[in-house]
Order: structure tokens, then sequence, then C-alpha cells
């Protein structure tokens, strides 16, 4: 074992120590109790907890789910702590919250950001929700304080990690073990998908109460009125050159939102558009100004990828502009665009991409990567959106969608708007206020 491999191990290990320690002297401000005469783990009845911590195993300001969680439990009258990386700007709703406190927590040491392969097996798995040792740190310190862990299951971390080191590898394997070990000791549990908690309770023995609890979009998501739409797509920057063509239709404006990650591959919607471009130099289609936002660590590696083809004259009929957007005008941009793009494709196969959702809270029909198990559960297929396996049946729908004599496009919308109607306060409330003791009865 080198040096950099005893100081790293004996870094982490003095950490989790003084972590414990700290912990374990501060008072716990919440009695943790159950209510034996209800299917929901945490008491619903006198007592409320006066403070709820939400720990957010990366970013939060890209990590909307939590931070709507944050927002939920003070709307309904509970205090939060939201602790985790503070890289990006969170909602806005957190910051003039008054019953939200932000902690922010210390990046890793430079040592630990790091191409090392043998840094990156200690130490990358720390980057995978739920983390390596996260859990099992939030598991002992709810021992020390008496307090109930919930967990919110959003995919597997065993199978993200599993995208950079394979399936049978021997540290991925480690952590599916520790992952559903501590998982089988929570209080509760939610998750974002019904296939998700069968597959935690079926195949992996969990028996505390395992709830469903599906993402639905928050209320800054909204349909734009034609007026709004214009008045948007004039003043962002990205679309102000292209506004009036997007507008008469001879321009359509598609979004994507991507993590520039493994398990979402940008090159099946380059691909798509090549062969957009193709068909539209024969046929009377529309121009594509296609706005990809979001951050990630393969972005630069599709940008150079896209500068070849735009340098080749492959897209010729397509603009691609990329950006990182405010929560206000990340939502105003869905409400304005003719068309939404998933290329999540569930390292997991029971996790759902919640960029689909908040695409129809805005009323933006998507075509997405369909081919697991969950997607059935958030698009109905030829209703709300389309899924697809390739490039090639990407393009074909684009093709067909963006048609100016096909209707389709927008009966997809009249479903996505449809689809939209039920928010995200209306699914947590009934589930996760009810098992935080913030639902009055």
């Amino acid at each position: 074992m080198d040096t950099s491999t005893v100081v790293a191990l004996g870094t982490l290990l003095g950490s989790l120590i003084f972590v414990a320690f700290l912990t374990y002297m501060r008072p716990s401000r919440f009695e943790a109790r159950l209510d034996r005469r209800s299917e929901f783990p945490v008491s619903i009845s006198k007592r409320r907890p006066e403070s709820i911590q939400v720990l957010v195993l990366g970013d939060i300001g890209r990590s909307p789910r939590m931070q709507y969680h944050a927002i939920s439990i003070a709307k309904a009258g509970g205090n939060v702590e939201l602790i985790g990386y503070l890289e990006s700007e969170p909602h806005p709703d957190l910051l003039s919250s008054p019953s939200v406190t932000i902690i922010s927590l210390p990046p890793p040491p430079q040592f630990l950001q790091t191409t090392n392969k043998l840094l990156f097996l200690l130490f990358g798995p720390l980057k995978n929700p739920p983390a390596i040792p996260t859990l099992a740190v939030a598991q002992f310190v709810c021992l020390l304080r008496n307090t109930h862990l919930l967990i919110d299951w959003h995919n597997f971390g065993w199978s993200i990690l599993a995208l950079k080191l394979g399936e049978r590898h021997l540290l991925v394997r480690i952590a599916k073990k520790y992952e559903f070990f501590f998982g089988r000791r929570a209080t509760a549990n939610f998750t974002v998908t019904d296939a998700m908690a069968r597959v935690l309770k079926e195949d992996h023995n969990l028996r505390s109460p395992i709830l469903p609890l599906h993402d639905r979009p928050p209320s800054q998501f909204q349909p734009l009125t034609p007026a709004q739409r214009g008045t948007f797509l004039h003043q962002l920057p990205l679309t102000a050159s292209k506004a009036s063509e997007i507008i008469q239709g001879s321009t359509r404006l598609l979004v994507s939102s991507t993590s520039w990650t493994p398990d979402e591959d940008f090159s099946l919607l380059l691909d798509a558009l090549v062969r957009y471009s193709e068909a539209a130099s024969s046929a009377s289609l529309p121009r594509i100004l296609a706005v990809i936002t979001g951050k990630g660590p393969q972005k630069k590696y599709y940008l150079s990828r896209l500068a070849e083809l735009v340098a080749a004259g492959r897209l010729a009929h397509v603009s691609v502009l990329t950006a990182w957007l405010s929560n206000a005008d990340y939502a105003a941009l869905l409400g304005a665009a003719d068309l939404g793009v998933s290329l999540h494709m569930s390292s997991s196969g029971v996790d759902l991409p919640m960029k689909v959702v908040d695409m129809f809270g805005a009323g933006l029909p998507v075509v997405g990567w369909s081919q697991f198990e969950a997607w059935k559960e958030l698009v109905k297929e030829g209703e709300n959106g389309i899924g697809f396996a390739s490039a090639e049946e990407l393009g074909d729908s684009l093709i067909e969608l963006f048609d100016r004599q096909s209707r389709r496009l927008q009966i997809l919308r009249e479903g996505a708007v449809r689809e939209g109607i039920r928010r995200w306060d209306d699914e947590w409330r009934p589930v996760a206020g009810r098992v935080l003791g913030l639902l009055d009865q």
C-alpha cells in the first residue's frame, strides 16, 4: 500500500471519527416515535418534529428533488437544514425561506479529486447516491441522536458505479451489498417509481415501509401563453436572433437537459440531428435550434464532436447551442420550446429522469430513450411523448413531428399539458407530508 493510499485512508477514518464525535455532542432535537396504529412509520399525532435534516449526496443546486423536499417541508411548517455541496445556485425559494438553513459541505480535498485508478476505487463511490460512506455515517448519526432515517431512493449507487467499472467489478459488488445492507436499516423509504419499490422489496428484502413518491413538476414549470412565449424568446440571448423564426414555425426549438455522463449518450441526439438535417435538405422541413443545458464530465468531448460535424457540413439545417441557465430561465425555456428530448438510459432500469416531469409541467411533449422498465410509468406512448431505441428512431420521430403537415406534435402537446396538471405538492403531501408528521389530520 503506497503512501498516498495510507494518507487517504487515514484522512477518511479521522474525518468519520471527528464527525461522529461532534454529532454525539450535539443534542438531539427530534424525539423518534412510532405510531403503531398507522401504516406510516413516523408519528402523525400531537408532536411535530422541530427540525428535519435533508442530506443531499452531491451539489444542492443540481439536486432538484431534494430541494423540493426542503421547500415542501418549509411550506408545511417544518424547519429544514439542507446539507450538501454548494456548487450551483440553489432554488430561490430555499434562499428566501426563513425556515430553511443551508449547510454547505466543504469540497473534497484536492488530492482526492484525481483520475488515479487506486484513489478512484477508494473514493469514486463518494459521488454515487447513496454514497460510500455517507449512508453508513447517516445511519450511525441517527443511532446516536435517536432519530429516524428516511432514504429517498433516486437510483442505485452501485449501478451508477458499474457504468465506469463494470457490473462484475469487485468494488461494484461490495458497493451493492453495502447499499442494501444499510438500506434495510432505514425507518422508511421513498422511491421514484413503483418498479423501484418492487425491486427493493422483492429482490433486496427491505422490510421497512417502501412508499413510491413519484416526481411531479413544481409550480414554476408552467405552459406559456403566446405573448409570454414571444417576450421570453426575444429576451433570452440564446434565442433572441431566432425568436421571430421560432414564433412563425420556420425554426423549431428543441430542448434537452443532460448531465453529460455515460448514462446519457449524447451521440444519439447528434446522429439523429444529422439524419434530420439530411432529410431537410430534400424536404420542406423547418430548421432546428437545439438548446442543450447542463454540466458534466463529457461535455468537452461531445462539443468537440459537434464542431467536427458542423465543419463537415452535416448539420446544415440544425444549430446547437449549450447553456447553463437560472431556474427561472430554464423553466421558461421549456414553456417556450416545441419539443423536449430525454437521453436518460437508467443505469438500474427502475429510475426515471426528472427532466421529463419538468417538461410535462411546462406543457412540453417529449421524445426519450425508452429501453428500460420504468419508462411506461412516466410517458404514455403516443399521448404525451414518444420513445426511441436508436438514433435512427429519434431522427425519424423528429422528421415526423416537425413535418408542417402533421398534427401529431400538437396532440402530444395537449397530452403533456394534461399530464402536468398534478403537481409536486399534490404528490408530496399525502406521502412524505404524513410520514414526516407535517400533515394535519
